[in-house]
């Protein structure tokens, strides 16, 4: 049973691999921001997505979730800001500090790449058996929050 566990574990673990690299990533980021303007791209899709999730971050702050540096979260950010998709404001907490926010358009930017990822996943799963697309975003998100990334 033990040697079982572990297989599974092993294809669970090479699957995750394959989401969570770079370049998979990227490919996917491509594919989603096709014909979104200059400034929403592969390298700005990240920074755009973190931003929606956080909420009004400092450059440093936004840098993990974006899964870039700091200097790349600015580089980033200046492209977005120039497209009216973030804006800078005073930090109130640290007033030598700037927040990176997002705009109404950012956040409507947002929503349109969130609305294009749902669908690329459902399409995706189009030939499952009924039923299935449900249960496996259920214990996704089960693990998720109860696996080794909680």
């Amino acid at each position: 049973m033990e040697n079982t566990e572990n297989e599974v574990g092993h294809e669970i673990a090479d699957a995750l691999g394959l989401l969570l690299r770079r370049t998979t990533r990227a490919q996917l980021h491509k594919q989603l921001t096709e014909g979104m303007g200059e400034a929403v791209d592969e390298l700005t899709y990240p920074v755009l997505s973190a931003l929606a999730r956080t909420g009004p971050r400092s450059a440093a702050d936004l840098a993990p979730d974006a899964g870039v540096d700091r200097s790349g979260v600015t580089r980033r950010a200046s492209r977005l800001e120039a497209a009216g998709l973030i804006r800078r404001e005073a930090d109130p907490t640290d007033r030598r500090a700037h927040l990176l926010v997002l705009t109404e358009q950012g956040h409507s930017a947002v929503a349109e790449l969130r609305r294009r990822l749902a669908a690329h996943i459902m399409t995706s799963l189009s030939s499952w058996p009924p039923g299935e697309a449900e249960t496996f975003a259920h214990h996704l998100r089960r693990f998720t929050a109860e696996g080794p990334f909680a």
